[in-house]
């Protein structure tokens, strides 16, 4: 595994562990009936995410910029595996980057500073919202490391599928060889 395979692996396990927090919270908005407790767990939650220091702000964000660029790096390649599998995974990751842009951000901001016109009702729904969004990325992460998992895969297959054809060639005698061994007979 390389730099960039590693960065691509660092950003997506770092992001699945940071929803997998967010699980907790979104399980029980999701899934669970809505009760008051419920609604005001979610609000303080996602306050504490909101409202985090700007250097925590600013290492996720350089966490999202770690993965683009990882991907990058490695579809700069153009071998079949980076197209397929490096092209996919890049599409998945900025899928995931466009949900967090348009659902997770809008979303906080609508619970945690809403305007005039937005009533309670507003700010629970932008929480059911946030809660199905994390969860789409969540599985978006996933599969992304699903690719580079086969991707892998498929290296390591192909080696040894090219050790083996070497090894056979290697055994069988070329007919320079068999003309030689016959003179020295």
């Amino acid at each position: 595994m390389g730099f960039r395979q590693g960065a691509v692996l660092a950003s997506c396990s770092f992001f699945l562990g940071v929803l997998f927090i967010c699980f907790f919270v979104d399980y029980r908005i999701l899934h669970q009936q809505l009760t008051n407790d419920v609604i005001e767990d979610g609000f303080q939650f996602y306050a504490t995410f909101f409202n985090a220091p700007p250097a925590i702000k600013a290492l996720l964000h350089g966490f999202i910029g770690i993965g683009i660029l990882g991907l990058i790096a490695k579809l700069h390649a153009w071998t079949e595996s980076a197209v397929w599998f490096d092209g996919s995974s890049l599409a998945a990751y900025v899928f995931a980057v466009a949900v967090y842009l348009t659902v997770t951000i809008p979303g906080l901001r609508t619970m945690i500073t809403p305007a005039e016109v937005d009533t309670r009702e507003d700010r629970i729904e932008a929480m059911r919202v946030l809660a199905a969004g994390n969860t789409i990325m969540m599985i978006i992460l996933g599969s992304i490391l699903v690719l580079q998992a086969g991707q892998e895969y498929a290296r390591r297959m192909e080696l040894k599928e090219l050790a083996a054809e070497k090894a056979r060639k290697g055994k069988q005698p070329t007919p320079a060889n068999a003309d030689s061994k016959e003179k020295k007979e």
